[in-house]
């Protein structure tokens, strides 16, 4: 067994001793200029700016009360530096690169503002409102399809969480709503309208339960758009 196993071994076995549940801390990144100026960026690369690095600091610290094992990311730099923030934190974890973590595909709106957004796409910015899922500008990808590559991560890493253990998933702020809907089991289009829209470095913490009676486990929303006091 590796160093790094018998680490994330201890990890878990120190929650369930204390009958804790295993927790998703899904976050999303800190600000970049483009968040900044209202811009719809998509899978484009961003770096965060110099309020986002602030910010990753402060979620930073305020997750590592949660005794994260583990933190997995978006490669996109955006979400990957924050989770390197977090990894830090949290007793200098390693931080695992997936792409099915990244943001919505926002098709041809990727890299316009939302005001570009209405005037070329208006029928696209009526769906937004009503929460009918279709393919973002024209080519990019729906609310079904985010959940689809999220569920698939998903299933991974929870079937290698411990009892008691405790991950983060830095990722982005559409995807992080898609992937908490999908493992909750709301429908998208209800989770579109009716959950609120993650901040930046704001995140929801998702925990496993069970009924004693019939030993059935699901997850619920124990917070959300929690953030670092100041943020």
């Amino acid at each position: 067994m590796s160093e790094v196993t018998r680490s994330l071994a201890a990890e878990a076995t120190t929650g369930a001793a204390k009958g804790e549940p295993r927790r998703l801390v899904v976050l999303r990144h800190g600000q970049t200029v483009s968040n900044a100026q209202g811009i719809w960026q998509g899978q484009l690369d961003h770096e965060l700016s110099e309020l986002g690095h602030e910010q990753a600091r402060a979620a930073a610290a305020a997750i590592s009360s949660l005794r994260p094992s583990r933190v997995v990311s978006s490669d996109l730099s955006r979400a990957h530096v924050t989770a390197q923030e977090v990894a830090s934190a949290s007793g200098s974890l390693d931080v695992s690169l997936d792409e099915r973590w990244r943001e919505i595909h926002a098709g041809g709106w990727q890299g316009l503002t939302a005001d570009q957004v209405y005037s070329q796409y208006p029928e696209d910015a009526d769906k937004l409102l009503t929460g009918e899922d279709f393919r973002r500008g024209g080519h990019g990808e729906s609310l079904a399809d985010v959940a689809a590559r999220t569920r698939a991560a998903l299933d991974e890493l929870i079937a290698t969480m411990g009892p008691g253990e405790c991950v983060v998933i830095a990722t982005h702020g559409v995807t992080g709503r898609c992937l908490v809907a999908e493992l909750v089991g709301f429908d998208q289009s209800l989770a579109w309208r009716a959950l609120g829209g993650f901040g930046n470095c704001h995140w929801a913490v998702v925990e496993e339960g069970s009924t004693p009676a019939t030993g059935r486990s699901g997850w619920r929303i124990a917070q959300w758009n929690a953030s670092a006091e100041g943020l």
